[in-house]
């Protein structure tokens, strides 16, 4: 058993055990094997008393016998016990009210160094009598009987709630550590009237906090690391009473087709001494990174300290935020650039969770994910859209949606908004150059739209204006906003803002 090794010593352990390659950098360079995402068919929840009235069953809460899980947890510490392992004793949450305890057991040095990277290490001594809050069991090269054991498939991540295990095997992809630690909280926080949240935030000069909310894809990592800004963290965060807080230590970027010029501060994170990449593709003789190769995958991933950062705020708790912004990818290409909302407008956005794909033939579909993270949920959704609902109106949050989605017509005719467009109006937005203009309300989805400033003429905010086909953008609107508003009919709500 090696408990807290250093950074240095889980390279030489990693490197030693064949689990992957010195980048040319100094990265650790890995490959996960099947498995390059998340499993969410392979994720269940343990069904006992204490805990079982309280989860939303469903598809993201699947339940199992707590016999199944006993068993299985008993056969993966005996495939443990014959094996090298790697503690890491650590904690997730920086504020006063979210801090958890945590206690990781793997068979990888390399899942060690990434949840050194992603959560606060303690130096703590075996034998020390530290009770964690949460065990993590991660058995990566030990795969279930389906027939026996009641899984899916040979991978499978179970949480018990109750006793605050998390059993992890089959799978060597390192963001189920993360998000299996993220689904607890998301149990833990909202008991104790803490909303746990799937975003970014950062910080401005004068101390203003804002938060970012999106989709996978949607751009939180790479528009909250701004060199204008403070970075606390890059996916997810607590707010309670005392303000708003990281609830980990470290960033799991995507990387792929990513370049310098696009986002310097993650290229620069991404390539040192201490940062994990996860199927990126190198050369084997130089080895010189290539992340513009996808042929491994399009979700190769990065995860470094946010210490890397330049002017980041690691285990900072900052004042409640001012400014809350929604990063939709919208692939109908027709909502606003920017748009401002309302409080109840913000509620119904949060419950939405909606983001923009495109299906096999190119055609644009909606997708909802409640709260922007419906995956990592065990409450009903009501349940932190009210505390989100009473966060910004007791502390009067302007909130903002930005499409970082398409533009003129969907993908094929019409084109990705550019970055640096999208960089440009979330500073309008978060500087108050927005606050002195006129708006208007988009006749389809209701939404208060900038008419322009003197530094942003304001055909460059009308989605109409970007479409050769006035009619055909109708159309396409018409769709959207229906869309929209069966899903906010399918919502079982309560009255949030009372």
């Amino acid at each position: 058993m090696h408990r807290n090794l250093s950074v240095a010593a889980l390279y030489e352990h990693a490197l030693r055990n064949g689990e992957g390659a010195l980048g040319a950098d100094g990265q650790l360079v890995v490959d996960t094997g099947a498995h390059t995402a998340r499993s969410p068919g392979d994720k269940f929840v343990v069904r006992e008393p204490s805990t079982g009235t309280l989860v939303d069953w469903g598809e993201s809460n699947r339940p199992i016998d707590a016999a199944a899980f006993d068993a299985l947890l008993e056969r993966a510490r005996a495939y443990l016990s014959g094996r090298d392992t790697y503690v890491v004793d650590a904690y997730a949450g920086a504020g006063p009210g979210d801090r958890v305890t945590l206690r990781l057991t793997t068979d990888l040095a390399w899942h060690a160094l990434f949840a050194r990277n992603l959560f606060s290490a303690r130096d703590l001594r075996f034998g020390d009598g530290l009770e964690p809050d949460l065990t993590v069991v991660d058995a990566a090269g030990f795969e279930a009987d389906p027939a026996r054991d009641g899984t899916s498939s040979g991978t499978f991540v179970l949480l018990d709630l109750g006793r605050r295990i998390v059993l992890i095997g089959g799978t060597r992809f390192a963001g189920e550590l993360k998000k299996s630690i993220f689904t607890v909280l998301n149990y833990l926080l909202p008991l104790r009237g803490v909303l746990p949240m799937h975003c970014a935030a950062n910080v401005g000069p004068a101390g203003e906090t804002a938060l970012f909310f999106g989709s996978s894809g949607a751009g939180k990592t790479t528009l909250s690391a701004n060199a204008g800004r403070h970075l606390l963290g890059d996916d997810e965060h607590a707010w309670s009473s005392c303000g708003v807080a990281n609830l980990e230590a470290g960033c799991y970027a995507g990387v792929a087709e990513l370049s310098r010029a696009s986002a310097a501060e993650i290229w620069d994170a991404s390539h040192r001494f201490g940062a994990v990449l996860e199927n990126v593709v190198y050369d084997p003789h130089s080895r010189e990174l290539d992340p513009a190769d996808t042929s491994r995958t399009d979700n190769a991933r990065a995860s470094y300290s946010v210490r890397e950062i330049p002017g980041s705020l690691p285990g900072a708790l900052t004042d409640h935020p001012r400014a809350v912004v929604f990063l939709v990818p919208d692939a109908f290409g027709v909502l606003p650039p920017v748009a401002r909302l309302t409080h109840s407008q913000a509620v119904d956005h949060f419950l939405y969770g909606y983001a923009g794909e495109f299906d096999s033939g190119g055609a644009p579909v909606a997708t909802f994910s409640a709260c922007f993270g419906a995956a990592f949920l065990v409450h009903r959704p009501e349940r932190y859209a009210k505390l989100f609902a009473e966060r910004i109106a007791e502390h009067r949050v302007e909130c903002w949606l930005v499409n970082t989605g398409w533009v003129g017509e969907p993908r094929g005719a019409g084109r990705r908004t550019p970055i640096e467009f999208t960089r440009r109006l979330i500073a309008a937005a978060l500087d108050g150059e927005f606050a002195v203009c006129e708006y208007e309300i988009d006749p389809f989805f209701g939404l208060a739209r900038p008419r322009g400033t003197p530094c942003m003429p304001g055909e460059l905010l009308d989605p109409r204006a970007t479409w050769p086909d006035a009619a055909a953008y109708a159309a396409q609107a018409t769709i959207l906003a229906t869309l929209l508003r069966e899903r906010g009919a399918a919502l079982a709500t309560v009255p949030l803002l009372q």
